[in-house]
């Protein structure tokens, strides 16, 4: 039986940078917008942030619900970059609604901290910052930066297509102490390695697999994939794929 699946974005993206994996997924899929929605597909920083906090518990409560709406019971929850959080926390309030967790080259806390002491030093002062101001740190990015690390290995109209749709997100999440103490050490999971990946390099990649690791009930496996980060976009055969076969096994 081919389970169902539930394809998160990572930030300052939407449901938008699925749309080519949706069509090549098997059985029921459904790509969703995260909270604040009303940002998703809006590029640069034009849609501004609501007033009020959204948190990984709102991101999950949306997850859920969207879920709700499309009939999915239990499902395969696949997220990518920024949506390392909304996963583990959607597995870890509900483990009884997710088969199995991929994780596509995603932002992944040690057990009971923020994301923030694992990024890169230089990074780490300017997203507490944003964190404590309630500003968004990719909204800061300007072209030459989103070309760097989402469109490296991209045609010039994939390029096209994320310079139309690259927007700003929340930021409170990143300064969320996380746990992931309710996921069922049962439970699947895999990482999609992306070793063209600038934006999330693969040494930062093999630190997020190693918090993984190292949480309750860690096992994980791990697939390559010799693509940059947003690998949706460049290789969305390779990535449906291995959705497809996690699908099917669960």
């Amino acid at each position: 039986m081919t389970l169902p699946v539930v394809l998160v974005h990572g930030g300052g993206h939407g449901s938008w940078c699925w749309q080519d994996v949706v069509p090549l997924i098997d059985g029921p899929v459904i790509a969703v917008d995260l909270p604040p929605k009303e940002i998703r597909g809006v590029p640069g920083p034009a849609a501004p942030l609501p007033e009020g906090k959204v948190m990984i518990a709102d991101m999950v409560e949306s997850i859920i619900a969207d879920a709700d709406a499309a009939g999915f019971d239990r499902f395969v929850l696949v997220g990518h970059s920024f949506a390392g959080l909304s996963i583990a926390g959607t597995a870890n309030a509900h483990p009884d609604r997710v088969a199995q967790l991929v994780f596509v080259s995603c932002i992944v806390p040690a057990e009971g901290e923020s994301v923030i002491p694992s990024l890169d030093p230089a990074a780490q002062d300017m997203v507490r910052d944003a964190v404590a101001a309630g500003t968004s740190p990719v909204a800061t990015f300007d072209e030459a930066t989103v070309r760097h690390v989402f469109c490296n290995d991209f045609t010039e109209e994939q390029t096209a297509f994320e310079l139309a749709h690259f927007g700003t997100d929340t930021p409170h999440p990143l300064g969320e102490v996380v746990s992931r103490r309710g996921i069922p050490p049962e439970l699947p999971k895999t990482w999609v390695r992306l070793g063209r990946d600038q934006m999330i390099e693969p040494a930062r990649q093999d630190l997020m697999i190693e918090h993984l690791r190292a949480s309750p009930g860690g096992v994980l496996d791990v697939v390559e994939l010799d693509a940059g980060h947003n690998v949706m976009i460049s290789q969305p055969q390779a990535l449906a794929d291995i959705i497809n076969k996690r699908a099917q096994d669960s």
